[in-house]
C-alpha cells in the first residue's frame, strides 16, 4: 500500500476514534449532569411518622409509634425489640427533625453508577414510614472536597446534602434512652438523709441560731443515733457543694433499664445504704411561675462488695493510708426514686454522695462566728490573762491593746485558719492533757453572747478543742502554735 494511501486510512480510524470519545462525552454528559441548587429534596411532618429503623455497620434499631393516639405530641415513641425500654422521645424528635425541610446544595440527575457515590454499599440505610409512604434514605460517602454527604432518596438522582444525618443516626440503643435528670437546686426547702445517716435540714432565713448570717440551713430533727442536734448550723457552703454534686451527677452509665426485685436486692437497692430526699422550688420557664418538686435519690452498693470495701478501709486505716480511688475500684449504684433505670458511678461519686454525715456538712472552723463580728478577745496563756479590745462595728472595727491600736491582720489569718483537717476530727472525748490556749470571746452580734474555746494537748500532732466546756474537735496543733506566736508577738512589742 502507497504511503499517501496509508495516511487516508489512518486518518480515517482516528477520526472514527474521535467521533466515538465525542460521542461517549456526550453520552455521559447527557446521562449525568451536575447542578447547584437550594431544593428541598424531603419534608416529612414529624408528627405523620409512624415507624423509624436505621442501619449502619453492625447496628440495626428501629422504633415505632405506640397507640396513644390523643397524645398531644403523637403517641410515644417504642422500642421495637422491647418495648419496656425508655425511649428519649427527645432524642426521636431530633432524629426526624433534619428530615422536615431536607435541603441539598447539589443535584446529580440521571445516574447511572451509584457505586461511584457509595451508595451501592451505603454506610447507613434510613427508613421512615407513614399511613401514605415508605421512605428509604441511604446515605454514601463523605465528599472531603465538599465537606457534604452523597444521599439518595430513591428516585434517581444522588444529591450532596449540606447537613449530614449520619451525624445524628451514628448511635447506639444506649444513646437513645430517656435518661433520668438531676435537678439544678437553686431553692432548697428542705433535705433529708435516711440510712447511713439520718437527720432533717431546713432551709430557715434569719434564724435565731446562729452567729453568721450566712447560715441558711439548720438541723431540723435528727434520730437518737446522730450526731446531730436540732437547731445547729450546718455550713451554707459545704450544704450547697453537696447538692451540686447530686445536681452534677452523669447519669449515662446504665446498668438496667427495667429493674426487677431480684436486680434491686443485687445492687443493694431493695435497702439502699443512703436515700436523700430535696424539696425544692423551681421555675418553669413557660409559665415563669414557681412550683415545689421534690427529688429523691437512692445511693448503694452490693452487700458483698459493700463487705469488701470496709476491709479494704479497715486495712488503709491500718496503714495510715486512703483507698478512695486507689486500688479495687468497687462499683457503687443509683436510683432516682422509683425510677426503672439503675446507673452505675464511680468510686469517687460514690464517696461524694455519701458524704453527708453532720460532720461533713458543719461547720469547721473553730471560732463560733466571722473574726469580724467578734468584738473582745480575751486571751489566756500560762496563767497569764491579755485582753484585746475592739470599737466600731464588723465593718470598721479597730482593735487596741492596753490602748495600742493594732495591725489585726496576721491575728486574724492564723485565728481563721483553726478548723478541723477532716469530718472525723470531731469527738466527743474529754480532754486529758496539759491547757495550751484558751480564748474568751465576745461577740458583736445579738444579745453580745460570749464563748469560751480551750485548747488541750492532745498528742505531737494535735490538740483537742472544747467549746464553752464540750469537746469539740481536734485541731492541727501548729495552728495553735501560730496563733500564741502571733499573740506573744502582740503583747510582748
Amino acid at each position: 500500500m502507497k504511503r499517501s494511501k496509508k495516511l487516508v486510512v489512518l486518518s480515517g480510524v482516528l477520526a472514527a476514534a474521535c467521533a466515538a470519545t465525542c460521542a461517549v462525552t456526550a453520552y455521559e454528559e447527557r446521562k449525568e449532569q451536575i447542578k447547584n441548587s437550594d431544593e428541598v429534596i424531603l419534608e416529612l411532618d414529624p408528627e405523620t411518622v409512624t415507624a423509624l429503623s436505621w442501619e449502619y455497620g453492625t447496628e440495626y434499631l428501629a422504633f415505632h409509634r405506640g397507640n396513644d393516639e390523643d397524645a398531644e405530641s403523637g403517641a410515644k415513641w417504642l422500642y421495637d425489640e422491647d418495648e419496656a425500654f425508655p425511649v428519649s422521645q427527645e432524642k426521636l424528635a431530633e432524629l426526624q427533625e433534619i428530615f422536615e425541610a431536607f435541603g441539598v446544595s447539589f443535584i446529580i440527575e440521571d445516574v447511572d453508577d451509584f457505586g461511584q457515590y457509595g451508595l451501592d454499599n451505603p454506610v447507613c440505610t434510613i427508613h421512615m414510614k407513614t399511613e401514605e409512604k415508605d421512605y428509604e434514605i441511604l446515605l454514601g460517602d463523605f465528599s472531603a472536597m465538599d465537606s457534604e454527604r452523597y444521599v439518595s432518596v430513591g428516585d434517581g438522582n444522588v444529591y450532596l446534602v449540606k447537613e449530614d444525618p449520619f451525624e445524628l443516626f451514628e448511635v447506639t440503643i444506649s444513646d437513645m434512652i430517656d435518661h433520668d435528670e438531676t435537678p439544678y437546686f437553686y431553692d432548697v426547702l428542705e433535705v433529708k438523709y435516711e440510712g447511713a445517716e439520718n437527720y432533717t435540714v431546713k432551709y430557715e432565713d434569719d434564724s435565731e441560731n446562729t452567729y453568721r448570717e450566712d447560715d441558711m440551713y439548720f438541723v431540723a430533727e435528727a434520730a437518737e443515733d446522730s450526731d446531730a442536734e436540732a437547731g445547729t448550723p450546718l455550713d451554707t457552703v459545704r450544704v450547697d457543694c453537696y447538692l451540686q454534686v447530686i445536681s452534677n451527677l452523669d447519669l449515662e452509665d446504665y446498668v438496667t433499664y427495667n429493674v426487677t426485685e431480684e436486680e434491686l436486692e443485687e445492687y443493694g437497692l431493695d435497702d439502699p445504704e443512703l436515700s436523700v430526699t430535696v424539696q425544692h422550688k423551681w421555675e418553669d420557664s413557660e409559665t415563669k411561675n414557681e412550683k415545689e418538686d421534690t427529688f429523691v435519690i437512692h445511693i448503694s452498693r452490693n452487700p458483698e462488695d459493700a463487705e469488701r470495701a470496709e476491709e479494704l478501709e479497715a486495712k488503709a486505716e491500718e496503714k495510715g493510708e486512703s483507698v478512695l480511688g486507689d486500688g479495687e475500684d468497687i462499683p457503687a449504684y443509683v436510683r432516682i426514686g422509683d425510677s426503672q433505670i439503675v446507673y452505675e458511678i464511680t468510686e469517687y461519686q460514690y464517696g461524694n454522695l455519701m458524704a453527708a454525715s453532720y460532720n461533713d456538712l458543719r461547720h469547721w472552723d473553730v471560732l463560733p462566728a466571722e473574726f469580724a463580728d467578734i468584738d473582745q478577745f480575751v486571751i489566756i496563756l500560762e496563767d497569764n490573762e491579755y485582753t484585746i479590745e475592739t470599737t466600731g462595728n464588723a465593718e470598721n472595727r479597730v482593735y487596741k491593746y492596753q490602748g495600742e491600736q493594732l495591725e489585726i491582720e496576721t491575728l486574724k489569718a492564723v485565728m481563721e485558719e483553726l478548723s478541723v483537717s477532716e469530718s472525723d476530727d470531731f469527738t466527743d472525748e474529754e480532754p486529758a492533757e496539759k491547757e495550751e490556749l484558751r480564748l474568751k470571746v465576745r461577740l458583736g452580734v445579738k444579745d453580745k453572747p460570749e464563748k469560751e474555746i480551750v485548747f488541750y494537748r492532745y498528742d505531737g500532732e494535735y490538740c483537742l478543742v472544747t467549746m464553752d466546756g464540750e469537746p469539740l474537735s481536734l485541731v492541727k496543733r501548729s495552728l495553735v502554735m501560730d496563733v500564741v506566736e502571733e499573740i506573744y508577738a502582740i503583747v510582748l512589742n
